[in-house]
């Protein structure tokens, strides 16, 4: 976890080159006028938790000497110190996503995706108790995080605990994108879980269906798709498009940008076409 200070001229040295030997830190220089600032400041603030910097907000108005200093000329200006010397960053509003991207270049790890490996690795174990107070004591850390929220209500949906699971993808934006498209394919997973209770398959497409609708469940979406796919090719009409729109169903949990989303589309794309 970072800190956040409000620096003026005299405090300077100290809480800025004198503390960037032990951590960088990010300078904010603001104004209270100016309206990207009020936005940028939240998001700054918010990642201080997340991230091991020190971020230093500088009030041009009162410290016009410091802006004079470092050349700032509109605002905000955001600059890095480290380790005693002071660099530029960028001037302008930037997005969450943006500002992760500037602190990687940072070299700085956010927790939470330190914290998403190490759920991957229990998960890899295999060791079910384990992963849930993994995901319970992450929830109580990161609670407005929504990729943790869809991972544990992927977690709770595997495991048939379907009110945990509906809970968590309440909490999502339904707007935000692209958690809220992601959040509405985990509702349509539970789909499958119905299918799984109540189909007994007596044809290769019910076979198929229902492979795939085990492995979507499970999380093993690379072989999810490929049952879908095979049904698409065995039989288009079965269940009224089924195995496509379960491969859009999985296109969108994925995301655009996902390596299997990819492939499998074109693949989906040359079947059909």
């Amino acid at each position: 976890m970072g800190a956040i200070v409000e620096v003026t001229s005299p405090t300077f040295d100290e809480a800025v080159l004198e503390q960037s030997y032990q951590m960088p830190v990010v300078i904010d220089f603001y104004a209270q006028w100016c309206g990207p600032c009020q936005m940028l400041k939240p998001l700054l603030e918010k990642l201080t938790q997340e991230y091991e910097f020190t971020l230093a907000k500088v009030d041009i108005d009162h410290n016009p000497e410091l802006a004079r200093i470092y050349q700032v000329e509109g605002v905000p200006d955001v600059k890095v110190a480290v380790k005693g010397e002071i660099f530029s960053g960028f001037v302008g509003m930037l997005d969450e996503t943006q500002l992760r991207s500037f602190l990687a270049q940072l070299n700085l790890k956010s927790h939470f995706d330190e914290a998403r490996a190490d759920l991957a690795a229990i998960r890899g174990s295999g060791d079910m108790v384990q992963l849930q107070a993994k995901y319970a004591e992450l929830l109580q850390q990161f609670p407005d995080r929504p990729q943790l929220l869809l991972d544990a209500a992927q977690f709770y949906l595997a495991q048939g605990e379907f009110d945990s699971a509906i809970a968590l993808l309440d909490r999502i934006d339904p707007l935000q994108k692209p958690y809220g498209e992601q959040a509405q394919a985990v509702r349509s997973l539970m789909a499958f879980h119905q299918t799984i209770a109540t189909l007994t398959p007596d044809s290769e497409a019910d076979e198929l269906y229902l492979a795939g609708a085990k492995a979507a469940i499970a999380g093993d979406y690379e072989t999810g798709l490929e049952q879908f796919l095979a049904l698409v090719k065995c039989d288009r009409k079965y269940r009224a498009d089924a195995g496509r729109k379960s491969m859009l169903t999985l296109f969108n949990l994925l995301g655009n940008d996902h390596a299997l989303t990819q492939t499998y589309r074109k693949k989906l794309m040359q079947t059909l076409y």
